[in-house]
């Protein structure tokens, strides 16, 4: 199931919002070839980190893992939210990739 632009709103920072608006069409059609693959990269370390988050937090959360801030997590419904956010954008612009036929580059 898709998520509303609003949920995007509430769990995403400013950066983030602007990369996961590019995933959407009408704007995903405008974004250039060379340019996808960079936001292919920036889409995916984004994921990344908010699963690592995520997965930290539960961590604390069980009491496995020392707090990363004054106190233990308690919950991380947030980042696991924000991670799928990201992840369903990360599909949109891997799938607009394969419709456009561009190789997947690693880009640094």
């Amino acid at each position: 199931m898709g998520r509303s632009r609003k949920v995007e709103e509430r769990v995403l920072d400013k950066d983030e919002k602007e990369l996961v608006a590019q995933s959407h069409h009408p704007a995903l059609k405008g974004v250039a070839d060379g340019e996808l693959s960079k936001l292919v990269a920036r889409l995916r370390e984004r994921r990344d980190r908010a699963l690592d988050i995520a997965k930290r937090q539960r961590r604390e959360m069980r009491r496995k893992a020392a707090p990363a801030g004054a106190t233990p997590a308690s919950d991380n419904s947030g980042s696991r939210e924000k991670a799928a956010v990201l992840a369903a954008a990360l599909k949109r612009v891997n799938k607009e990739r394969d419709r456009r036929g561009i190789e997947a580059q690693d880009v640094a």
